[in-house]
């Protein structure tokens, strides 16, 4: 038997699943592309969690599209996190040109142009349906993570939520924790510490800053009303076909904090409000995080640690995480190891330090005979990529170099008008995009802090509202420098007087 007959045995044999499954492109061999060779990933382990890599231009973008394509035909829901601006084009047919045809040829497909359900969201102006959620909802673990406290500073958190859930006080917003944490510093300390125990000034100054500092990414945009339901997430258009959420952060790229904050938000909320799923034969929700080095890059270890255990966890619950990135080393080792499937484009190497990073990257895929993993990491085309995943039983699939299938939506981004016309066609935007600013805890304490400032000008002292008093003539004529002159001279007489008598001298000694 050949070598490629080999090579085509094993492939086959590695990607041929009994569930459903998702055709990613054919497989190549010394360069070449080996007909009947389908690279397939099964539906039934992507909520594995997963990697696309590769140096900018190799075609990461596409290969997510393909999946997210993918995921919708089989009535799968996905949240793609839309760093770079360029995935709206999922919502309109794509084009039919030479090469795009040349792809699905090698893949033994017919291409279709085919556009997809997409909803647009935002975290901040931009058009689509507003992402919220209120202090309260993200609870003072999470509050304490994302801000970056110590175990001291997370336990007066904790304390503070729990008074504003005995005192009636919402914490809806931003602005309402802080006018809390002012109250606490003055007018409420006494009565705070009374119930609660005592809280460090310093402690709550410190707290104060770091609010300062997330409001001053642009959290004020995330947190308040009306608070996003998870469940709508998770849509089904009336075709039958998983609805693609993108979520629109173009301009969070200086802001990654509040990335990092809305990202853990929501993996936090689906956990905990996902029943259990145990080994379904599809996932309920698959998301994609673009550029995801911008979740971990400004995150803390306390914060990390928490992402980790969530990521670990969230399988569980019928939810898949990918992350698309330029560098495997972006994503922490202990994340990574939790990824299944692993799309890895090309890799450039420029400087001693990018090759000892390929060679780590190619320590992370299973051994093949066919060819050199780290040579081939280096040498692969726009639009190829090494690909692994897991079967049915959880075993990795054999690497195969892979001739990517091009995207049957639109491989650019949608116009303004396009845009406009999907936003006004939202049934989301109508529900989310209203204001609203009830009465919350800023305004409750508001009226207290205005009501014991006047209560304290009322205890002031009464003289403040009565006419002066004249001065009699004695008085003034005491009052008068003067008068202050002689009184002095006088006192330092009567004081040299009263020494003398007692046989002190009062004259200053000369020393020499």
């Amino acid at each position: 038997m050949s070598k490629t007959e080999q090579f085509k045995e094993a492939i086959n044999k590695g990607y041929t699943f009994k569930g459903d499954s998702i055709l990613l492109g054919a497989a190549k061999l010394d360069d070449q592309v080996v007909p009947g060779t389908g690279v397939k990933i099964p539906l039934k382990t992507l909520n594995r969690h997963g990697l696309i890599a590769g140096a900018t231009g190799t075609g990461k973008t596409k290969s997510l599209q393909v999946l997210a394509e993918g995921l919708s035909e089989n009535s799968i829901p996905v949240l793609l996190m839309d760093i770079k601006g360029d995935l709206s084009g999922l919502a309109a047919e794509g084009e039919t040109k030479d090469f795009i045809l040349a792809r699905t040829d090698a893949a033994g497909i017919e291409y279709k142009p085919t556009g997809f359900p997409v909803e647009l969201l935002s975290l901040s102006d931009e058009k689509g349906v507003r992402l919220r959620a209120t202090v309260s909802e993200f609870g003072p673990i999470l509050l304490g993570k994302i801000l970056g406290l110590n175990d001291t500073q997370e336990g007066i958190v904790s304390a503070i939520f729990k008074y504003c859930d005995d005192e009636g006080l919402p914490l809806l917003d931003l602005k309402d924790f802080i006018k809390v944490l002012q109250y606490l510093g003055e007018e409420g300390k006494d009565e705070f510490e009374e119930n609660y125990g005592k809280i460090s000034t310093t402690s709550v100054g410190t707290i104060m800053r770091k609010v300062i500092e997330l409001q001053q990414q642009g959290a004020d945009q995330f947190f308040g009303e009306t608070s996003f339901d998870v469940d709508d997430l998770m849509r089904i258009d009336k075709n039958g076909r998983g609805v693609i959420n993108v979520l629109r952060v173009t301009d969070l790229l200086d802001r990654p904090k509040l990335f990092s904050t809305f990202m853990l938000s929501l993996l936090a909320e689906l956990y905990a409000g996902l029943p259990e799923a145990g080994d379904e034969d599809r996932p309920k929700l698959v998301i994609f995080i673009d550029e995801a080095h911008l979740v971990f890059q400004e995150a803390s270890k306390a914060l990390l640690q928490q992402i980790e255990t969530v990521i670990k966890l969230i399988r569980s619950k019928g939810v898949g995480i990918y992350f698309c990135t330029q560098n495997p080393q972006d994503v922490p080792a202990p994340v990574l190891s939790q990824l299944g499937l692993k799309i890895q484009h090309a890799l450039r190497a420029f400087t001693a330090s990018d090759r000892r990073k390929i060679k780590e990257a190619a320590d992370n895929y299973p051994l093949t005979d066919f060819f050199d993993t780290e040579t081939t990491l280096t040498s692969m085309g726009i639009g190829e990529a090494l690909v692994t995943a897991l079967n049915e039983k959880g075993i990795p699939t054999p690497l195969a170099v892979t001739y990517m299938c091009p995207p049957r939506s639109r491989m650019d981004i949608l116009s303004d008008s396009e845009i406009d016309d999907l936003v006004e066609s939202s049934k989301l935007v109508k529900k989310y995009n209203q204001d609203v600013d009830r009465e919350s805890a800023y305004e409750i304490l508001g009226v207290k802090m205005e009501k014991a400032a006047e209560e304290e000008e009322e205890k002031a002292p009464a003289r403040r509202g009565r006419p002066r008093k004249e001065k009699s003539t004695m008085e003034t004529i005491l009052g008068s420098s003067a008068a202050r002159q002689v009184g002095r001279t006088a006192a330092n007489i009567l004081t040299r007087t009263l020494l003398g008598a007692l046989g002190v001298s009062t004259r200053k000694k000369k020393w020499f």
